[in-house]
């Protein structure tokens, strides 16, 4: 069973600056996530119950999930720097 999958208008931003090549990995992430968000390097962040993280290359994908109504919300996509986290 498939998740409803929601890309927030920041993480649709953020996504339009990606580089091309990095681009089909990331859409191709995103599918994933709306098969199994709990699938591949995917890690909960501190601090919210809620919230996960999908590590792809040096871009992280982070969105929210909502088991109860199985829907999930990608509201960043950014690259990794030594200041992400």
């Amino acid at each position: 069973m498939n998740w409803h999958l929601y890309i927030r208008g920041k993480a649709k931003k953020q996504f339009k600056k990606v580089p091309k090549d990095y681009s089909e990995h990331i859409l191709r992430a995103i599918d994933e996530i709306g098969v199994d968000p709990h699938d591949g390097d995917v890690q909960k962040m501190a601090g919210d119950d809620r919230v996960w993280r999908k590590r792809i290359g040096s871009y992280r994908i982070k969105f929210e999930i909502y088991e109860e109504r199985m829907v999930i919300y990608i509201f960043e996509i950014k690259r990794r720097t030594s200041s992400t986290y």
